[in-house]
């Protein structure tokens, strides 16, 4: 029996690709996805896959092409994948509830944050001058793996000291891949746990800035006066007759 061909989309990363190693899948910016069908309508209502809190993995995994593992993806480009499967299984229009009023958003209108590429070395990593001490810092965008990781040694700080977090500095050790060109892991967590409020904030933030993401700003009137706000994603996002 031949072989269904089903119809496919190009869909363009946020991060056009540079932030992932030269020899990787995603380096080309671009990933092939298929339309929905209802084996994917399966994988959203699987249970199991819903009580693990990883339906939306099992879901990306089902409809991209290509030969990669989905925890590699960092958080924008994984963002854009899960709109562009939305648009691919139910359509365009996404009708959400905010502040007891019904918008109705049309997603193929919402766009990639600007991303400057050339900012990005040949490793994929970003490079930053801290403003207090001016330290020069090197630092990745983080995938789900990381994150995974993080979460993991932040619950594991927690068993010692219920009422700490340390997820700033965890993740800060995770992130940050060298410090004045030294990327022993030693000598940059030991640098993390010394580093100054206000240069940990400004690289905190110039991460945020900087990260390549789509943007989920929408304008929508409220009263009477346009207000700018996110499209929420909820259960109804993939579920649109819930």
């Amino acid at each position: 029996m031949e072989e269904n061909k089903f119809p496919t989309e190009t869909v363009e990363l946020p991060s056009k690709g540079v932030v992932y190693p030269s020899d990787h899948p995603l380096r080309s910016g671009k990933v092939e996805m298929k339309y929905m069908t209802a084996k994917e309508e399966d994988i959203l209502t699987n249970q199991n896959y819903i009580k693990k809190g990883i339906v939306l993995d099992k879901l990306l995994e089902s409809l991209t092409m290509g030969k990669f593992d989905i925890k590699e993806l960092i958080t924008g480009d994984k963002n854009a994948l899960l709109i562009s499967s939305r648009i691919l299984g139910y359509g365009k229009d996404y009708t959400f509830s905010y502040d007891g009023t019904e918008y109705t958003v049309d997603l193929t209108k919402l766009e990639n944050k600007p991303f400057d590429e050339t900012k990005a070395t040949h490793k994929g990593t970003f490079a930053f001058t801290l403003p207090a001490t001016g330290t020069k810092v090197e630092f990745k965008l983080l995938n789900d793996k990381d994150n995974e990781t993080i979460d993991q040694e932040n619950e594991s700080m927690k068993k010692f000291n219920k009422e700490a977090s340390s997820e700033v500095t965890i993740r800060l050790k995770h992130q940050i891949v060298s410090i004045e060109g030294d990327n022993d892991k030693n000598n940059i967590r030991a640098f993390v746990e010394q580093m100054l409020a206000q240069d940990s904030r400004a690289l905190r933030k110039h991460i945020k800035d900087i990260s390549p993401d789509i943007n989920l700003s929408t304008s929508v009137k409220i009263n009477g006066v346009e207000e700018s706000i996110d499209v929420p994603i909820s259960l109804s996002f993939f579920w649109p007759d819930l």
